[in-house]
């Protein structure tokens, strides 16, 4: 089997796999475009009320965002503002690149 048609390494596909996992949720799409639109770091309550969902939803939902590296949390005294992770997001293209055989350009960015 040459290199083009083997699969992924399983510790690749699993990571992959983790960000498709953690984008696999309506809100947790509305939470990434709302971060990444707005550049600048936001509290819970700021998302809470522009993707009308309650504080503890928010909250876990971010708590999965920033366990594959999404979302960032910066913490100011006693508030956690949450703002886009740049760096991994110019990841998932690739990943996605990847996952379908396309070729990947180099280098690929850092996550």
């Amino acid at each position: 089997m040459n290199e083009e048609t083997r699969p992924l390494d399983r510790a690749t596909a699993a990571e992959y796999a983790s960000w498709f996992k953690a984008l696999a949720d309506a809100t947790r799409i509305q939470i990434v475009t709302l971060l990444a639109r707005a550049q600048t770091p936001m509290a819970v309550k700021e998302i809470v009320e522009a993707v009308a969902v309650g504080q503890s939803t928010v909250s876990a939902h971010l708590k999965v965002l920033a366990e594959v590296g999404f979302v960032l949390v910066e913490h100011r005294g006693t508030a956690s503002l949450y703002r886009i992770n740049d760096a991994c997001v110019k990841c998932f293209p690739t990943a996605a690149d990847v996952v379908m055989g396309r070729p990947v350009p180099d280098p690929a960015p850092p996550c």
